[in-house]
């Protein structure tokens, strides 16, 4: 049993009745939103698969139909990025049984996930974004945060549920999760590099964007910085506890 309490999200009514209007929802949001947390709170009666356990991952490269015979519906599958190739099979379990509510999924790079649901289950689920606490959901858990207390311990859900350090928190975000995914979205050969481009952009918080001045001072292209920052908005929100008329 979860020993830290939860945090009601505000998305929760929407997941619920989205649930029961079609066969999958599929919640996307960055690493460590609370994405695992939210679908085993709303669905508790759910089978549950962590596609993130190596383990459960060979068990279903290896047998595909005997894996999905013993998780069958209704299920969860987390982090279903690992296995793209899952979405096709579930096409046809949800063709043929034709059932709402079938499958709560979750992923954490958005673009790949995105296509991949699109392409297997187009009109069978509904994709459903979730960030880091937001600055009304912490405040309807009674977290009172001054405009500086926002922007020190953010949104993650680790920070305000299980009371981690930010400081040690963020610091292993960074190296556990966006640096892997980035090298595995862009292929970025030189993390030295990246991680000048994130110290730098970290401060110029507050700031227009000036692509080139932050390519000068990388000492890589324009362009480059312009992909790099779309890759982060998509994937990364942790300071999102930062209610928009304190920024």
């Amino acid at each position: 049993m979860n020993q830290f309490p939860y945090i009601e999200r505000a998305i929760s009514g929407y997941v619920r009745k989205v649930a029961a209007m079609f066969p999958v929802v599929t919640l996307c949001g960055p690493r460590q939103s609370g994405k695992t947390t939210l679908a085993r709170h709303l669905f508790p009666d759910y089978d549950y698969v962590s596609l993130e356990n190596p383990h459960e991952l060979q068990r279903f490269k290896q047998d595909p139909l005997q894996f999905l015979a013993q998780h069958r519906a209704p299920c969860i599958f987390d982090e279903v990025q690992n296995a793209p190739e899952l979405l096709s099979y579930l096409q046809g379990i949800i063709d043929d049984q034709n059932e709402r509510g079938m499958y709560i999924l979750t992923g954490s790079r958005q673009m790949e996930l995105q296509g991949t649901v699109t392409q297997s289950l187009a009109g069978r689920s509904v994709m459903v974004d979730l960030l880091p606490f937001s600055w009304d959901e912490l405040k309807a858990a009674g977290v009172q945060l001054s405009r500086d207390e926002a922007l020190f311990y953010g949104g993650l859900p680790r920070v305000h549920v299980e009371k981690t350090a930010p400081e040690i928190t963020y610091a292993n975000y960074l190296r556990t999760y966006v640096e892997r995914d980035v090298r595995q979205l862009l292929n970025v050969r030189n993390l030295l590099v990246f991680d000048t481009f994130i110290r730098l952009l970290a401060a110029r918080v507050g700031q227009a964007v000036n692509y080139s001045s932050l390519a000068g001072d990388v000492g890589v292209s324009a362009s480059t910085i312009k992909e790099w920052v779309s890759l982060l908005e998509v994937h990364y929100f942790p300071g999102s506890a930062i209610p928009q008329e304190l920024r």
